[in-house]
């Protein structure tokens, strides 16, 4: 065990030892600026939009509505729309809505579609299960036709840095949209065609998370959240699974037939973090139980609900919400201050709300900072476990699982085994960034 320790800081540190040459490299090539041709016409600054933008070819990644998603769960039992909308009526969901929601975001598709045709614009209109490498390779840049989940998931599969990928809301009565482009380009997205030939907008270079797998047992197989959603019964089927497979590990070590006993060496792990990763057991009412190292500081023994490490990008997202205080909880705080402190400081409402408000903005920060916000969820504190940190800024984090059924999430679409043994090394780095359009007004 002490030789594996003495592996498991080794190799952390000698991750983290040539990603800063990594780093320090990709942050000299984008400081050099200069003119980069992107696409077969047109070129464009780095850094601004001066000089225009257009692409020859553009694929287009189409969400996946409500309606049809409900088609897809049922497909394979022949149901025809009267039994669709019969069986959706019995669940409290609306049929009609459904529709309508459909045909609102298929209508916006068809416009974006005939603006870029109209601009002599190669296209491509792909589903989630047909966006793959090849059609990445294909195009020029990438048009996320849904919402904030479209963009993360075309933005998934993209690994050029100069890349563009951009996001349209499809859907903006239905949609949040952060990371789209505003609303009104939605119906008139020929405007938005105009600025970015015209180069009235800037490039901004969304950094992301990349991740290294090591350890025992690792799988460094992605799991698609989308297509794996397991009922409970399932579910207990891939515990009681994970069970036997467990045993069979044992019985292989004490042969020492196994290669389960060796330990791999650190695997980039094939995407990249635009939002969050997500570090926790499968199922939520149990525990996770880990080691984390801060910025290659010493191991801390932990259990908790999980951990979060965001991008300034997902410092909007489920991170806020996991740290955001409520002006509740801001008010009982300051009346036990003014009590215990012998502070006579009125307690408006205006005060309350003002100092609440100052805190939750300070969990957000730029998508172009090249740093992570980790958060540990509900941490468990006593004389074994400790949280000397629950939150903060971090250019590192390591992690080394000691869960049963643990996962690492990526953006809340993609999964990999995270079970005992294995160790995570998570770092930003400066060719992972994802580039993206800011129209200034």
């Amino acid at each position: 065990m002490t030789a594996y320790r003495g592996f498991l800081l080794c190799s952390c540190r000698c991750v983290s030892g040539g990603l800063a040459a990594l780093g320090a490299g990709g942050a000299r090539a984008g400081a050099g600026g200069g003119r980069r041709h992107l696409g077969r016409q047109g070129v464009e600054v780095e850094g601004s939009g001066v000089g225009g933008f257009r692409p020859s070819r553009v694929v287009v990644v189409a969400k996946t509505t409500r309606y049809e998603f409900e088609q897809q769960r049922y497909r394979y039992a022949e149901l025809s729309e009267d039994d669709l909308k019969q069986l959706l009526a019995l669940k409290g969901s609306s049929y009609s809505g459904l529709l309508e929601r459909h045909h609102i975001h298929t209508k916006n598709v068809e416009h974006i579609l005939d603006s870029l045709r109209n601009e002599g614009i190669e296209v491509r209109l792909v589903k989630r299960r047909e966006y793959d490498e090849e059609t990445v390779r294909w195009a020029d840049a990438v048009i996320a036709a849904g919402g904030d989940g479209t963009m993360l998931l075309a933005a998934s599969k993209v690994l050029d840095r100069l890349k563009p990928v951009i996001g349209v809301n499809t859907d903006p009565e239905r949609s949040e949209g952060h990371l789209c482009l505003p609303v009104r380009y939605t119906h008139s997205f020929p405007e938005a065609l105009k600025r970015l030939t015209h180069g009235e907008f800037r490039w901004l270079w969304r950094q992301r998370i990349r991740l290294y797998l090591e350890g025992t047992g690792i799988n460094t197989v992605p799991v698609d959240l989308h297509e794996q959603q397991l009922s409970l019964d399932q579910h207990s089927r891939a515990l009681n699974n994970a069970r036997i497979q467990d045993k069979t590990k044992m019985e292989d070590l004490k042969t020492g037939s196994s290669s389960e006993s060796e330990i791999s060496g650190p695997q980039l792990l094939p995407v990249r973090a635009l939002n969050e990763v997500f570090i926790g057991e499968s199922l939520s009412s149990r525990a996770s139980y880990y080691e984390i190292s801060i910025d290659d500081g010493p191991w801390e023994k932990q259990k908790s609900s999980g951990l979060n490490l965001c991008t300034g990008t997902g410092s909007k997202a489920w991170s806020y919400n996991i740290n955001r205080v409520a002006t509740q909880a801001v008010e009982d705080v300051l009346t036990i201050a003014q009590r215990q402190g012998n502070l006579n400081i009125p307690l408006s409402r205006e005060l309350i709300e003002k100092v609440t408000n100052e805190y939750n903005d300070s969990l957000l920060y730029s998508p172009e900072e090249p740093k992570m916000l980790f958060s540990i969820r509900e941490p468990i504190a006593n004389r074994v476990f400790s949280s000397s940190r629950q939150r903060c800024f971090s250019s590192k984090v390591c992690v080394r699982s000691r869960c049963w059924d643990a996962c690492m999430v990526i953006d809340g679409g993609t999964s990999f085994e995270f079970n005992d043994g294995a160790i995570v090394s998570i770092m930003i780095n400066r060719e992972d960034e994802l580039r993206t359009v800011l129209f200034e007004q």
